[in-house]
């Protein structure tokens, strides 16, 4: 079966101006009392990736999500299958046999970009979406930046500057980090409390630009973070991080001409 045709959108470009008293947003967010904001969000009408996932598994026993996606549980999880497709959407569970999360990886290059999904989780489930630059020698892995769902939580971190710097990772791996090192580690992430309706599906928005990311779910500004590290100019590569469960539907990324 050939790719899915892609489909192009235009994204005009807003200014969002938002007055909020004590509300609680859709996904149970409570947002700050009485906070105004005003931004210019940025244009991406140009399609680079995009996955509608509609189509079938071309052997149900091994693990090949197609359209050029890369998975690690070849290395990871004794090669058992932890990606499958179904009902036209990709499911992730960890094995319980894997020694890290599973990692679903697509190749693809920006700076600023507009990543936005469909997503569904368990009560226990979690998502990541990872940037990474896997030639960037300065950080363990690739890690450049992340935002983490959980049912309770958005996590926006920068990784790059932050846990996954090569020598801040290998101390801390090794239990060594100072407390100054914890707490400029500290500071490069954002945690943000909220209440996440499970077993349904969700819509999801990571906007970058610059050296800031924004969040959104179900069209709400969840959390938005600035730090150095998520302005690094090669990104290229986008991984979705499962801990335990997810399903994710229609991925698309979008940049700026």
């Amino acid at each position: 079966m050939g790719a899915p045709a892609v489909k192009v959108y235009f994204a005009k470009e807003t200014i969002l101006h938002h007055k909020l008293t004590g509300l609680f947003v859709a996904v149970g967010t409570m947002v700050v009392i009485n906070t105004t904001y005003a931004g210019t969000e940025a244009s991406f009408p140009q399609t680079i990736f995009e996955d509608q996932f509609n189509r079938e598994e071309k052997s149900k026993g091994k693990e090949d999500p197609g359209n050029g996606w890369g998975t690690n549980s070849k290395t990871r999880a004794k090669g058992e299958k932890q990606v499958f497709l179904r009902d036209d959407a990709m499911y992730v569970k960890r094995a319980a046999v894997a020694d890290h999360g599973v990692s679903v990886t697509q190749d693809v290059s920006f700076q600023d970009a507009r990543i936005t999904a469909r997503f569904m989780l368990p009560k226990q489930g979690d998502l990541g979406v990872n940037i990474a630059d896997m030639s960037e020698p300065s950080v363990h892995a690739g890690h450049i930046c992340m935002a983490r769902i959980k049912p309770v939580s958005l996590e926006i971190v920068d990784l790059k500057t932050g846990r996954m710097r090569k020598e801040i990772h290998e101390k801390n791996k090794a239990k060594k980090l100072t407390k100054a090192e914890k707490k400029l580690v500290a500071t490069k992430s954002k945690i943000v409390p909220m209440k996440l309706k499970t077993d349904v599906w969700h819509n999801l928005q990571i906007v970058i630009q610059g050296d800031t990311m924004s969040v959104k779910i179900d069209g709400r500004e969840i959390g938005r973070m600035t730090s150095p590290g998520i302005g690094h100019e090669t990104k290229r590569r986008i991984r979705l991080a499962v801990n335990t469960e997810a399903w994710v539907d229609d991925v698309m990324v979008a940049v700026p001409q």
